[in-house]
C-alpha cells in the first residue's frame, strides 16, 4: 500500500516564494570593500534575483549549464546563489585561493560557459583567462567600468523587468551547485549538489539540535562562498528568516569583530585559524567590543582544540560549538551540542565532549570500519570513518571509474580516522594519511597538536610523522611560538608528558615562523613531511 500524499518537488524556489512572501522585510548587509555598509531587504533581493535569472537566459545560458562564480562573501554573490539555479543553471563556486593550475583544470573540467567575477579579482583571472574557454565574463564592478570584452553585471540585471521571471517547479534532484574538493590528495574532484539535498540540508541546518537558526537570528557566515556553498548558510538562512550579514573581502580578526559588535550578529562559522586570531585579539584587548549579542560561535574545517574552546567561553563567555562535514557532505555531518544526558557532567567532561565533531545530524548516519570490519562504538577503537545520508555524494563528477570512495553498500569512505562513543559522540584521530605507525601502533597527529595548542606559548602547532630506523615512523612537532612569548623544546615535551604515555611523546620538536595551510586553512602536512622527512634520519 502506497500512502496518499502529494509529489511535491522540493527545490531552492520553494525557499525563494517563503522568502519572498514572509520574510520579505528581513535584512541582507554587506561590508563592502571600502568598509561601508551595503543594505537592502529581502524583496530587494528576490527582486534582483529574479532579473539575474533573465538575464543570464538573455545571454543563452541552457538548463544545466555551469555559471561559475569567482566572488567574496557579499549580496551579489548572495543573488548568484539563488539567480542560477532558478534559471535551470549549475552554480559553481572557485576557490579563489587556489593555484592557476587547479583553476584551469577545474574550470576545463566542469565545462563552465559563464564566469561571474568581483572586479578586485579580476588580478587573478588575467594568470589563467588565456588557458580555459568561456562564453562570458560577467564584471561585479565597483566603478562601473569593466575591461573590453567582458559585460557589467549591474547593467545586465537593469535590463530586465523582475515581472516576466516565472518559477519553475525544478526536478528535485536536478543538479543546482558543484563544488570541487581543495585537492589535497591528488586532483581536485568535483561534488554535484541536488535541489533535494539542499532543502533537506538546510531543514536540518534550523533544527534545534544542530545549528536552530531562526528569524531574529543574525548571521555573519566567516567561511567563504567559494567553499562547499558557505557550509549551505546562505540557504538555512533564508528558509529560516534570519538576517544576513556578509563581510566582503574583509575576514580578518579586527574587521570581523567590527561587524560582530555594529551588527549585533547572533551566530557566526568558520574555521579554526580564523578563531585563533579572533581569540588572540581579544585575550589582548578585553572588553573592546560589546559581543554580547553573539550566542554561537561554529568551527569546522579542522579539529577545534579543546583549549580554544575553553579560552572563549571562561575568558569572554562565548560559546563555540564544534562541527564536521566535507565537500562530499554538503557539507554537515555532525554538530557537537551536548544532550541533556550529560547535563550532570562536570564543566571539565562537557568542554571533553564539546571538542569531540559531535553527534550525526538527523537523517545522517556514520560508522567506522576498523582493519578487522566495523568497530563497536566504544569511544576507544578506531578506524575510518564511513558516511552516509540524503545530501552524501554517491560519486565523483565526471570520475565514475573512481569507486575506491564508495562501498559496496552505499556509503561513502572519508578518510577519516575517527571513533564513536556508546553516546554516538564522533571523534577525529587523524586523516588516515597523517596518522603515525610507531612500532606497530597508532598515534593521532590531531590529539597531540590540539593539547600542545593549548599551551600558552604555542600560537599553532603541526604533527607529522617522520621515518625513524628503528620504529617505522615517530611524531615530530612543528611548532609556531606565539608573538611575544617564548618555549623550548624541553617544556613542550614535559608538558605533553602529563596527559600522553610516553612512546606517543615527539621524538623532537622544531620551532617555525608559519605552517603552510591549503586554501581553506588546513595545515599542509604533505610540505612539512617533505621539509623534515630526514630530520630523525640525519
Amino acid at each position: 500500500m502506497q500512502g496518499l500524499m502529494m509529489d511535491y518537488q522540493l527545490t531552492l524556489t520553494t525557499i525563494m516564494r517563503r522568502a519572498e512572501v514572509i520574510f520579505r522585510n528581513q535584512e541582507i548587509a554587506t561590508r563592502q570593500p571600502d568598509k561601508s555598509y551595503h543594505r537592502y531587504t529581502y524583496a530587494d533581493w528576490i527582486k534582483r534575483t529574479k532579473q539575474l535569472a533573465l538575464a543570464l537566459k538573455r545571454l543563452g545560458v541552457k538548463e544545466g549549464d555551469r555559471v561559475a562564480t569567482f566572488c567574496w562573501n557579499h549580496y551579489q554573490h548572495h543573488e548568484l546563489y539563488y539567480g542560477i539555479p532558478a534559471m535551470g543553471g549549475v552554480l559553481h563556486t572557485l576557490n579563489l585561493r587556489l593555484g592557476v593550475d587547479d583553476l584551469e583544470y577545474i574550470v576545463g573540467h566542469a565545462q563552465d560557459k559563464v564566469l561571474v567575477i568581483d572586479d578586485n579579482l579580476l588580478p587573478l583571472y588575467e594568470k589563467f583567462k588565456n588557458r580555459v574557454k568561456l562564453d562570458h565574463v560577467i564584471v561585479l564592478s565597483r566603478s562601473g567600468q569593466v575591461p573590453e570584452g567582458m559585460l557589467d553585471y549591474e547593467k545586465l540585471l537593469a535590463a530586465e523587468d523582475p515581472i516576466e521571471f516565472e518559477y519553475v517547479d525544478w526536478d528535485e534532484n536536478k543538479a543546482i551547485a558543484m563544488c570541487y574538493t581543495s585537492g589535497t590528495t591528488g586532483r581536485p574532484k568535483g561534488v554535484v549538489y541536488s535541489h533535494r539535498a539542499m532543502v533537506l540540508h538546510s531543514m536540518a541546518g534550523g533544527m534545534s539540535t544542530t545549528l536552530a537558526l531562526k528569524d531574529s537570528d543574525v548571521v555573519l557566515p566567516v567561511v567563504p562562498m567559494f567553499h562547499v556553498n558557505a557550509w549551505g548558510i546562505p540557504f538555512t538562512a533564508v528558509m529560516c528568516g534570519s538576517k544576513l550579514v556578509y563581510p566582503g573581502p574583509h575576514m580578518d580578526p579586527t574587521s570581523l569583530l567590527e561587524s560582530y559588535d555594529s551588527e549585533k550578529v547572533t551566530f557566526t562559522a568558520g574555521v579554526p585559524t580564523i578563531w585563533f586570531g579572533i581569540l588572540q585579539l581579544l585575550d589582548a584587548n578585553p572588553g573592546a567590543y560589546d559581543l554580547k549579542s553573539l550566542e554561537t560561535l561554529v568551527v569546522g574545517g579542522a579539529a577545534a582544540p579543546q583549549s580554544m574552546i575553553e579560552g572563549f567561553e571562561k575568558r569572554h563567555n562565548l560559546k563555540v560549538v564544534h562541527a564536521w562535514g566535507m565537500t562530499e557532505t554538503s557539507p554537515m555531518g555532525t554538530v557537537s551540542n551536548l544532550k541533556s544526558e550529560l547535563s550532570h557532567l562536570s564543566d571539565a567532561d562537557k568542554f571533553s565532549y564539546r571538542a569531540k565533531q559531535g553527534v550525526p545530524v538527523p537523517m545522517v548516519e556514520l560508522r567506522v570500519r576498523g582493519e578487522e570490519g566495523l568497530v563497536p562504538f566504544d569511544g576507544k577503537s578506531m578506524g575510518e570513518l564511513e558516511v552516509r545520508g540524503p545530501w552524501v555524494s554517491s560519486a565523483y563528477y565526471k570520475l565514475e571509474s573512481e569507486t575506491d570512495r564508495f562501498t559496496d553498500d552505499g556509503w561513502f569512505k572519508t578518510g577519516d580516522i575517527a571513533t564513536l562513543d556508546e553516546r554516538g559522540y564522533m571523534e577525529i584521530k587523524d586523516r588516515s594519511k597523517d596518522l603515525v605507525k610507531s612500532g606497530g601502533e597508532w598515534i593521532s597527529s590531531v590529539d597531540l597538536e590540539n593539547y600542545i595548542m593549548g599551551y600558552e606559548s604555542v600560537a599553532e602547532a603541526a604533527v607529522i610523522a617522520v621515518p625513524h630506523p628503528k620504529w617505522q615512523e615517530r611524531p615530530l612537532a612543528v611548532v609556531v611560538v606565539a608573538e611575544g612569548k617564548t618555549a623550548s623544546r624541553e617544556e613542550i615535551i614535559e608538558y605533553l608528558a602529563k596527559s600522553f604515555p610516553k612512546w606517543w611523546l615527539p621524538d623532537d620538536v622544531v620551532f617555525v615562523d608559519e605552517i603552510p595551510k591549503t586554501s581553506v586553512g588546513k595545515f599542509k602536512k604533505l610540505i612539512l613531511r617533505e621539509q623534515f622527512n630526514d630530520h630523525l634520519t640525519g
